[in-house]
């Protein structure tokens, strides 16, 4: 039998931090972005009895790990014993140390057996070990940023309105947001007829989300009385090559949605107090080495243009007093879909920069882009645009050096841009070529902490790379 045992600080009391273990989607948050884990039933609860069933991949082999929970003291402890899976046997306990009002030490104790043949060699006592370290820096890592987040921002209870809650960012936002004690509403164009059956309310993520669909104006009075709407609905602009029908699409999605959106809220009895609407530092075009902030002018090209649109397609609540923030997103990072999930398999056949590599990358972590929007929310004094990268911005090949190493490869092989243009026309330029040396002066001066300002130590986090020593 192994035994291994991680602990951590946490920045609230322990029935805050047993709390946000215990609210839907907590487990879905604490699954690495690197592990190929889906949760296939969860009864969403940590009391005995209750079940969790995960399906993952052991190497080559699918394997279903199902788990049930056998200890519940809160806000003290909670703890689970795998019922079958990849383990030959797995106890684990969640325990929470008071250390003072507001603060506490999670401990997590783990005994587990390595199962015989064919798995248990597969996995191998240090491969296993190395598993368990890198799975527990992140759960740490994440659970303790999260909990910062929540104590730089003491506020109540507030319901939140998002578009998009199925993308890339709206799916790890509307799971933080719920772990910090707030309500979800998922905004829909219209509702599918499962939802409509079921008056609204459908599970995502492991938790209850109330539904709402706002395509007229009597279906957005729902939205009356509520604190926020975060508008990150859009059509990906980088799924296809770009004709005039596709780039029709990226405009409309984001042009003509914001603009009905931001009406319709302007004409609630009660509107929200802050609406943050997705923007991106395409704004800003190809800039060479000019450091962008938000005062900055916009650029030329299609997403510019695109941009300075869909932030004025906002005017409509900003006349209403409703406050907008312009979130211009830098390339965000993680490994679940976007621009690097697309960039892992070439970087590991030693792949390097784009073009020259000259190019400003202005880049920023996933958990960061979530974090500075409930930031922006909770702020009353962020209006307008928001830049949101990170401090540090990267040149092209440094950006390939440092995911390269990362990965434990070397970036050898350089894209030359006549390549990347022959493949991808007018996208290569906008996308990949063009330089935006963003940086988040709002965020900065408002206070916000970022949560990686390196790259290296971003793509460490949510590769899987980092290690959480234990006894």
């Amino acid at each position: 039998m192994s035994r291994y045992t991680a602990a951590i600080s946490l920045p609230v009391s322990a029935s805050e931090a047993f709390a946000y273990h215990e609210r839907p989607g907590a487990l879905q948050r604490l699954i690495p972005p690197w592990k190929s884990v889906s949760i296939e039933h969860s009864d969403g609860s940590l009391k005995p009895g209750s079940n969790v069933i995960l399906r993952m991949n052991i190497g080559p082999i699918p394997t279903r790990w199902v788990a049930e929970h056998v200890d519940y003291d809160p806000p003290h402890l909670f703890g689970d014993v795998q019922r079958s899976g990849p383990f030959a046997s797995w106890q684990h306990q969640h325990r929470f140390e008071p250390v003072g009002e507001e603060s506490c030490l999670l401990r997590d104790e783990i005994e587990y057996q390595l199962p015989a043949a064919p798995v248990g060699p597969m996995l191998g006592g240090g491969i296993a070990r190395k598993e368990i370290e890198a799975m527990f820096a992140y759960r740490h890592r994440v659970t303790r940023d999260d909990l910062q987040l929540a104590a730089n921002h003491p506020t109540s209870a507030m319901q939140i309105a998002v578009s998009g809650s199925s993308g890339l960012v709206g799916r790890k936002l509307c799971t933080l947001l719920r772990l910090l004690g707030h309500k979800v509403i998922r905004l829909e164009r219209s509702l599918s007829p499962a939802e409509s059956t079921h008056n609204g309310d459908a599970e995502k993520d492991g938790g209850m989300d109330v539904v709402a669909p706002w395509s007229s104006p009597d279906q957005a009075q729902r939205l009356s009385g509520i604190d926020a709407v975060v508008h990150l609905a859009g059509k990906p602009i980088a799924d296809k090559r770009w004709t005039d029908s596709i780039k029709k699409q990226i405009r409309d999605s984001r042009i003509d949605l914001t603009r009905r959106l931001a009406t319709s809220l302007a004409s609630l009895p009660q509107p929200p107090k802050v609406m943050i609407c997705a923007s991106a530092v395409g704004l800003y075009g190809d800039r060479g080495d000019e450091v962008l902030t938000e005062s900055s002018t916009a650029g030329d090209g299609f997403l510019a243009d695109v941009a300075q649109q869909w932030e004025s397609a906002c005017d409509p609540a900003r006349q209403a007093g409703i406050r907008v923030v312009n979130a211009r997103l830098g390339m965000v990072l993680d490994p679940d879909g976007g621009a690097l999930a697309e960039m892992l398999t070439p970087a590991k056949f030693c792949a390097g920069a784009l073009g020259d590599g000259k190019q400003w990358v202005s880049w920023v972590a996933v958990d960061d882009v979530i974090g500075s929007i409930y930031h922006a929310i909770c702020c009353d004094n962020i209006n307008g645009p928001m830049n949101v990268t990170a401090p540090q911005a990267l040149t092209g090949t440094e950006f390939a050096k440092t995911l390269a190493n990362v990965l434990d490869r070397v970036a050898l092989i350089p894209a030359p841009a006549f390549v990347l243009r022959m493949a991808l026309g007018e996208m290569a330029d906008a996308l990949l070529l063009s330089s935006a040396h963003a940086v988040p002066e709002v965020l900065t001066q408002s206070g916000y902490e970022f949560r990686f300002a390196n790259a290296g130590d971003a793509l460490r986090y949510c590769l899987g790379k980092d290690r959480l020593g234990g006894m």
